[in-house]
C-alpha cells in the first residue's frame, strides 16, 4: 500500500501542493513506500540544502528555476525541465539560484 498525501485518481496541480517561504525551503512528501518517495521541494532564491550522502540513488526532476548542483566534485547546473540521477553514497549538495521546485524522487534497493 502507498502512504500518500495525494487523493487517488486526480490530475494536480504541482504549484498548488507547496506553498513556497521567504528565505526558506518547504517540502511536502507525496507518496511514501519501502521501495522509496517522492517530496516536492521549493527553495527560495540562494536556499540549499548542504553537502550530504545518502545510501540509495535520488532523482532530482526541476519543474521550475535553477538549481546549482555538486556531485562529487562535479557541479551541475539544471534548469526547469531536467533532471539529475545523484548516485547513492555520493556526496551532493544543492542551491537554487532563483526561487525553484523540484521533485526529488528517492529509489531503496527491495
Amino acid at each position: 500500500m502507498v502512504d500518500s498525501t495525494l487523493p487517488a485518481a486526480q490530475a494536480l496541480d504541482l504549484r498548488s501542493l507547496i506553498t513556497p517561504t521567504d528565505h526558506g525551503i518547504a517540502s511536502r512528501v507525496l507518496a511514501k513506500r519501502s521501495g522509496g518517495n517522492v517530496t516536492l521541494f521549493a527553495f527560495d532564491a540562494g536556499q540549499g540544502l548542504t553537502e550530504h550522502t545518502s545510501p540509495f540513488d535520488a532523482f532530482v526532476i526541476v519543474l521550475e528555476g535553477v538549481f546549482a548542483l555538486t556531485i562529487g566534485a562535479t557541479p551541475v547546473e539544471a534548469r526547469t525541465g531536467q533532471i539529475v540521477r545523484l548516485p547513492a553514497s555520493v556526496s551532493h549538495a544543492v542551491e537554487a539560484r532563483e526561487a525553484s521546485r523540484m521533485l526529488l524522487v528517492m529509489l531503496r534497493d527491495a
